[in-house]
């Protein structure tokens, strides 16, 4: 089992960065897929990036349109989404979930097997 703790959330003007992080602890984290959903209130949970064991393939929403960048350090345990040109619609809570031993690239959240708690981005117009 792996706990995540994502971090880097915060208040943004349009057209800002940031950079959210997820650690994860215990397990072996080259075992898991990771990937990064997002939530707006009363809409389903929403698919963003997912990234390989590896690191080697990546997969993006539509959405996301060169803007966001997903990538990971398996040395440090951690996942990564680099956020840039952002706009008011991708304000949301932002979650990492990791997905166990299988590269699948699922853009479903069903396929995931653990969750962080989430972190807020704001993005003000």
């Amino acid at each position: 089992q792996v706990q995540l703790v994502e971090s880097g959330g915060g208040l943004v003007q349009a057209g800002g960065s940031l950079r959210l992080s997820c650690a994860a602890s215990s397990g072996t984290f080259s075992n898991y897929a990771m990937g990064w959903f997002r939530q707006t209130p009363g809409k389903e949970r929403e698919f963003v990036a997912t990234i390989s064991r590896s690191g080697g393939i990546m997969r993006y929403a539509n959405f996301v349109k060169g803007r966001f960048t997903i990538s990971r350090d398996n040395a440090k345990n951690t996942v990564y989404l680099q956020l840039n040109s952002l706009k008011p619609e991708d304000t949301a809570v932002y979650y990492c979930a990791a997905e166990r031993n299988t590269d699948s690239y699922s853009v479903r959240p069903s396929s995931f097997d653990y969750w962080g708690q989430g972190t807020q981005v704001t993005v003000s117009s």
